[in-house]
């Protein structure tokens, strides 16, 4: 798979390295000429000195090579900018924004070329919800512009589904349990699998179905 990068820093770098090490072919593209110059050339990986938020220096780079782009410069206005020519310029597969400020996330659409927005701050708020709440449905990702996402129910003592197979939950057409964690232990959840007090239950839910999900987990 061809990965382009936008942003040379330390999270670009730490993405680029991880993906050369699954067998992947990256470019990076970095705004600083003397970070690109400090690098030693790596197999499979390969920097470009240029911004990134012109459309000549993308067409120069092979940006339209990419079947996903990764915007991961520290400045949310940049992101935006490369997301939206990866798109519009490029017709991206998959384009993958990081969001810098939380108040800027509302931005991060579909309307501007953002397949997945990924806002740290966000990410830290629901793992500690998760690690900490019982009884409370917890988002932990957003999928499709938050059309949908994974959730996660740590089972209080009265929930409704306690005691009971996942076949008997009456769960909605557009929501399915995908994982329950019990005793630090991955159960792979089938229809006869019960649930029990304590177990972590995640499942993938849709706008329409997270009210249905949480009053059947929940209560």
């Amino acid at each position: 798979m061809n990965v382009s990068i936008a942003g040379g820093g330390v999270v670009g770098r730490f993405i680029a390295r991880d993906l050369v090490a699954n067998g992947h072919n990256v470019l990076i593209v970095e705004s600083d000429p003397a970070v690109v110059a400090r690098e030693e050339p790596v197999a499979n990986c390969r920097w470009f000195a240029g911004d990134a938020c012109e459309v000549a220096t993308l067409h120069q780079a092979g940006f339209g090579q990419a079947d996903v782009v990764v915007a991961a410069t520290g400045d949310d206005e940049d992101n935006l900018v490369v997301s939206l020519l990866s798109k519009q310029e490029f017709a991206v597969p998959r384009v993958i924004a990081r969001v810098n400020h939380p108040k800027n996330l509302w931005l991060f659409t579909e309307t501007w070329g953002v397949d997945v927005s990924v806002s740290v701050p966000h990410l830290l708020t629901a793992l500690v919800e998760e690690a900490v709440s019982v009884g409370t449905l917890v988002r932990l990702l957003h999928l499709a512009e938050g059309k949908a996402g994974l959730v996660e129910v740590t089972l209080a003592e009265e929930s409704p589904a306690d005691g009971r197979r996942i076949s008997e939950l009456g769960m909605p057409r557009d929501a399915s349990v995908v994982a329950v964690i019990r005793d630090r232990r991955v159960v792979v959840p089938r229809g006869d699998t019960t649930l029990e007090t304590g177990d972590e239950v995640i499942a993938l839910v849709t706008e329409d179905s997270e009210d249905a999900v949480r009053a059947i987990l929940v209560g």
